[in-house]
């Protein structure tokens, strides 16, 4: 049951969001040069985990995604019930969810390069695009489906995709071939997906096929969300999400020897995986913020994660280094082999500043 008191605004979600931007927005790319610049192997190893693996496996910023497409779920169940309180149809609210994917999916051929006008080699998927693909199949879901119903969508539409894998070869190549060349999912993408491909080359990091597992890491973010607006105490709902989180985590570990872990595919190991991660760093972050009341030390990140989309995009469209330049260049060559973090780190200030002249403006770009 969701709770009465709907409008009360649950802060973790936009100070864990916040975090999670706060990666792509620039905080790699400051850690990774602080880190290669100690030099040392631990700083080493951990620059290392703010990339990617070549194929299998998982690193820190592998999460990151996977916990954005988590947050967005955990937002639909108290976003529907709202507008649906408010008096909007059901045929209003099939509006807006079509209207916000093509949004979605247009700010992302904008960020992959719109306006180049290069239309072969143009990426006609990404981030965004993955987002506003799981947003809509995961919004008609909410809209047409109890909790039990949802569940059972997130758990067969992750075991559906295992089958698939497992029982229907690449042309070529053996069923439940999970190497970058032999996979089915970059096959799809090599013989229906026009355009140039990312992050591997026989297929897409955001691939057709592997859109669909996505869902599944949007749901158990809806079903999240439930029970964080559910009316048990603080107690059960932390008891509920580490267990869950642990849980999911122990499934993924055991999972992963015979489906391993892949972001490249979204297996289903790796939904289990960052679903039981994100479900521990929503843990954390409510107890801190929404039991204990420590909020000061989130507002850097609340500031960005009331407008994660807008930095996302600006970021791909405009230099913020040319503005970070206009301030440091006169004693930017002072700091000697601390160049980079230093002009990382002012890069990164600069977009914050920005966010938080839109945040003290009310300004918020909803899509």
């Amino acid at each position: 049951m969701i709770n009465q008191e709907k409008t009360k605004r649950i802060l973790s979600i936009d100070a864990l969001r916040g975090f999670d931007m706060f990666w792509i927005t620039g905080g790699d790319a400051f850690f990774i040069t602080l880190f290669t610049f100690f030099g040392t192997p631990i700083f080493q190893s951990m620059a290392h985990q703010l990339d990617h693996p070549a194929w299998t496996g998982f690193r820190f910023y592998d999460i990151i995604f996977a916990l954005f497409l988590f947050i967005m779920g955990l937002s639909m169940p108290l976003s529907i019930t709202k507008r649906l309180d408010s008096g909007a149809s059901k045929k209003q609210m099939y509006i807006h969810i079509f209207r916000r994917t093509m949004l979605l999916y247009l700010l992302g051929l904008v960020y992959n390069g719109l306006f180049d006008f290069n239309f072969e080699t143009l990426r006609y998927t990404g981030v965004l695009h993955r987002i506003a693909f799981t947003y809509f199949f995961a919004s008609l879901i909410v809209m047409n489906f109890r909790q039990k119903g949802q569940l059972i969508w997130a758990v067969s539409i992750t075991i559906g995709y295992w089958q698939i894998l497992l029982l229907i070869p690449a042309p070529g190549f053996n069923a439940y071939n999970l190497t970058p060349e032999g996979n089915l999912a970059g096959f799809i993408d090599r013989k229906w997906l026009p355009g140039s491909f990312c992050c591997y080359n026989y297929g897409d990091n955001e691939g057709i096929l592997t859109n669909f597992p996505a869902i599944a890491s949007v749901l158990t973010g809806v079903l999240t969300g439930y029970q964080l607006m559910s009316k048990i105490s603080h107690r059960q709902k932390l008891k509920l999400f580490i267990t869950t989180g642990a849980a999911l985590i122990v499934t993924a570990l055991i999972w992963n020897f015979i489906y391993p872990v892949n972001k490249y595919l979204w297996t289903g190991s790796f939904v289990a995986l960052t679903s039981g991660i994100s479900l521990l760093a929503l843990s954390l972050f409510y107890w801190l913020i929404d039991v204990k009341g420590y909020t000061k030390w989130a507002f850097p990140f609340t500031v960005i994660g009331m407008n994660p989309i807008t930095i996302y995009v600006l970021s791909a469209i405009f230099d913020f280094g040319m503005v970070a330049k206009i301030f440091i260049h006169g004693f930017y060559a002072e700091f000697g082999g601390f160049q980079m973090p230093f002009y990382e780190l002012c890069v990164l200030l600069v977009k914050w500043l920005f966010l938080y002249f839109l945040y003290k403006q009310k300004i918020f770009l909803k899509v």
